[in-house]
């Protein structure tokens, strides 16, 4: 049974929708895509950032596993490198023991494609995967959790994750009909205000058809505070987030007396029966960039612009430092070590002093696979 693993193409279309049927049938929640070209950033000549399948095929026949990559040209100490993220590795391991070692062949073929490899947004240490590459001795960096609640009531009654239990259930009731869940949150949102030295910020959100030359501008203007980012000129913005397609993101523009100091791309999503959120309006911050001295101004005029619009709440994935407390700056609560950063050996050693390098990354949902549940 020689298992081999090769770009995934569209004579095996046929197949990949047999591994997902034998993985839903054993229970497993993930599957792979059928078509062999991404609708999301699918290769394109002269492009620096684009994404890639592969799949474990058994005897030319059977498919065992999958995975996809997204090489992307990153800035790393001021020199431009290809740096991948992961999405997978799924296989049939998750269901039948006998391709239980599937998964770790698959990691080690990534790292022979691509050494710079890296993933965003595992959680915590009782993860399989988790255990399985600090075995490897990848680097494993926590980052942080965004959240403003702008619908105190809405969020207390709709809050799939904290509602767990009846009792739970119960005392969120009582905090939201008495009005004093309402008077906690907002008072927390303006202590945390506050303690992060609020400012009175200025900048306005400009909603954009698409990246422009001012955003090539502003990235010249920007990298060089940053140790380690992918590449956020006009180009890789607008492969990464094209008009009318996937992911349904709004472009704005951050403009402050005159001057375009920063951009943010969010997203508001009605949530229907969501594990964590439920059936929030959850808006998101999935991507932003500025001089990290402005982010505070970034924060205010995008969540400005999604509390307007009417959601319930607004969340945002970062890394970077500068970002975290410009969230804080804007109320937000920012909960540490709820992601983690996982980055080869190989990568790891092209980010040192990782120490000090890891202190000027910058990381957000566009980074990884996308705002996929956002």
């Amino acid at each position: 049974m020689a298992i081999q693993i090769i770009p995934h193409s569209a004579e095996r279309r046929a197949a990949v929708k047999e591994f997902n049927q034998r993985m839903s049938a054993g229970g497993s929640p993930w599957n792979f895509y059928v078509d062999p070209e991404p609708d999301w950033i699918p290769p394109r000549p002269g492009q620096n950032v684009w994404r890639e399948y592969y799949l474990a095929v058994e005897d030319d026949a059977a498919v065992r596993g999958a995975f996809a990559l997204k090489p992307q040209d990153w800035l790393i100490n001021g020199e431009v490198k290809v740096v991948t993220d992961w999405q997978g590795p799924f296989s049939e391991g998750a269901i039948d023991v006998r391709h239980g070692t599937l998964g770790l062949r698959m990691i080690r073929d990534m790292l022979k494609k691509r050494p710079l490899l890296y993933s965003w947004g595992h959680g915590g240490d009782d993860q399989p995967v988790v255990q399985m590459l600090r075995k490897m001795n990848w680097l494993l960096h926590p980052t942080p959790f965004c959240l403003f609640v702008a619908k105190p009531f809405r969020f207390l009654r709709l809050n799939a994750q904290l509602r767990k239990s009846a009792f739970r259930r119960l005392a969120l009731d009582v905090a939201a009909f008495s009005g004093l869940g309402w008077l906690a949150l907002r008072a927390l949102h303006a202590v945390l205000r506050m303690r992060a030295g609020a400012k009175g910020f200025t900048a306005s959100a400009v909603e954009v058809a698409e990246f422009g030359p001012w955003a090539d501008e502003l990235w010249m203007r920007c990298k060089g505070s940053y140790r380690a980012i992918a590449v956020r000129d006009a180009a890789s913005m607008n492969a990464l987030a094209p008009a009318g397609a996937w992911p349904p993101v709004t472009r704005l523009r951050i403009d402050r007396a005159g001057q375009v100091i920063g951009w943010a791309l969010v997203m508001d999503t009605q949530m229907k029966g969501e594990h964590r959120f439920g059936d929030l309006r959850v808006g998101s911050v999935v991507d932003c960039l500025a001089e990290p001295a402005d982010a505070g101004e970034v924060v205010a005029a995008a969540t400005r612009f999604l509390t307007q619009r009417g959601v319930d709440i607004v969340v945002s994935n970062q890394a970077h430092p500068g970002w975290a407390q410009g969230f804080a700056q804007n109320g937000y609560a920012v909960l540490a070590d709820k992601r983690l950063f996982a980055a080869s050996p190989a990568l790891q050693a092209a980010l040192e002093p990782v120490n000090e390098v890891s202190q000027g990354l910058h990381l957000t949902n566009m980074d990884g696979h996308g705002p996929m549940a956002l």
